[in-house]
């Protein structure tokens, strides 16, 4: 086995992967489908109609934020994604009978865009979560990096599929299709072998919903990345509005549209296979590949051409790929296990709650000054991202003067933070959480700069019961 693939020596892990790549490739058929519908058979290319759905679709994330976490971390997850994935295949099945039988109207549309966000905001931090519930700690970052791949890879096929799906059959097929796609899921959750899933730590006490927000609050790595994530997720990630408008700025239909979404997913998949290779995930990797994504998004605005503009999207969708992943890595492995679910919520909120605020003002800038200008604001995005993450790096004192080269500089990314205090329990920052659930409290000792390794080499010690 592999390095990039490590993950797979797991057999739950193995099921979860095939049945979560054959449901999203079915999500993004449907995702083509439904931005497709709204921009083109309920309204007449109307960017700012697609951006208010985009909009009801991810916006519940971000208002159930501390719910979704507490019953992420609450509930058994296994169970809690069998009804939520359940949920979104009735759904699907009900936008497919109505786009058939042509009842279906913008406001409807809308509703059911919405339906599905409330779903998906308690399917999302259950799901990211209950990847460190099927492997070990020490195949965390491989497995969310490869959860990535899978997306990616679904992402390559499921636009390119639907693309061509809605000219051949109509968009309504799509729809029951995506349903018949969340068997998938179903069938690996029910197939998993419950005795090999890995036992979840609990707090001592009541579990309270505003733990995770006190718990970030005391880390700035994770105020910094959330940031990061938020800004290119508001203003950049709206590759549905730019796309869509690009196909016709260039003359072409769904199957281009599909295509451009397709391409998008070759340097995203690379990005996830790239970002499976690394032992662990960093800060700095999230910083690069921020900036990186900008300047390609700036790059791209500027091509002159259908096929000259796809290329460009190969490189966007890399620097937007590794960059989610490895925020993603780092928050999962970095954060207290008891507490992880909560933090993933709002990481989830981040992402898909940021798009509520960015993609109407994308879809307006599309509309009043043309696609190309709604790219520009999210390639600027990605660059203030990379300039907020690079402030940080240097006021926190990681950034130094190389001792071996004149002119080079270093970046210091195993100084341990500042101790984070919860009550009677002391919460090691960073890399020293993943003994959280096996100690009742950590104190992290000074460690050597050039020593990679994790809770292995540090010294924990009890100072009291948990709350």
């Amino acid at each position: 086995m592999t390095a990039m693939f490590r993950s797979f020596a797991s057999f739950n892990y193995r099921i979860w992967f095939l049945g979560a790549l054959v449901s999203n490739i079915g999500g993004w058929m449907q995702s083509t489908a439904q931005d497709w519908v709204v921009l083109t058979e309920l309204t007449d290319n109307d960017a700012t109609a697609m951006g208010v759905t985009m909009a009801l679709q991810f916006g519940p994330p971000l208002v159930l934020v501390s719910v979704t976490g507490w019953i992420a971390d609450r509930f058994d997850r296994r169970r809690l994604l069998m009804v939520t994935q359940t949920a979104l295949l009735l759904l699907a099945l009900a936008v497919g009978a109505l786009l058939l039988a042509g009842a279906m109207t913008l406001p409807l549309m809308l509703v059911f865009a919405l339906l599905f966000g409330i779903a998906n905001a308690f399917d999302s931090p259950a799901r990211q979560a209950f990847v460190s519930d099927v492997v070990e700690r020490r195949f965390a970052a491989n497995a969310v990096a490869l959860n990535s791949a899978s997306f990616n890879m679904a992402r390559l096929i499921g636009p390119a599929v639907g693309g061509l799906l809605i000219v051949a059959v109509g968009s309504g097929w799509v729809f029951f299709l995506n349903a018949a796609t969340f068997l998938a899921m179903l069938l690996a959750l029910a197939a998993m072998r419950t005795r090999e899933l890995v036992p979840r730590p609990r707090g001592q006490g009541a579990a309270r919903l505003a733990d995770g927000f006190r718990y970030v609050a005391r880390r700035p790595d994770l105020i910094v990345a959330f940031v990061m994530v938020f800004l290119v997720g508001a203003f950049g990630m709206n590759f549905p509005i730019f796309a869509s408008t690009m196909a016709i700025e260039f003359g072409h239909g769904a199957d281009g549209y599909g295509i451009l979404s397709s391409v998008l997913a070759v340097g995203s998949l690379t990005g996830a296979l790239l970002a499976a290779r690394r032992e662990r995930a960093r800060l700095r990797v999230v910083m690069i590949a921020a900036g990186g994504f900008g300047a390609a998004s700036l790059v791209s605005a500027a091509m002159p051409s259908y096929w000259s503009y796809a290329a460009v999207l190969v490189f966007v969708g890399f620097g937007t790929v590794t960059m989610l992943t490895t925020a993603n890595g780092y928050v999962q492995t970095n954060s207290d296990p008891a507490l992880r679910g909560r933090v993933l919520a709002l990481y989830m909120a981040v992402i898909m709650g940021s798009t509520p605020i960015g993609a109407p003002i994308a879809g307006w800038v599309a509309d009043a000054f043309g696609p190309r200008a709604a790219i520009v604001l999210g390639g600027a995005a990605g660059i203030l991202a990379f300039l907020i993450g690079l402030a940080w790096v240097i006021w926190s004192g990681r950034l130094h003067r190389s001792s071996e080269r004149r002119f080079a500089v270093t970046l210091d990314e195993t100084r341990p933070l500042e101790i984070v205090t919860r009550a009677n329990a002391v919460v090691a920052p960073e890399e020293f959480s993943d003994q959280v659930a096996q100690t009742t409290a950590i104190r992290v000792d000074d460690r050597d700069e050039d020593d990679d390794d994790t809770m292995e080499n540090a010294s924990p010690r009890q100072r009291g019961p948990r709350p």
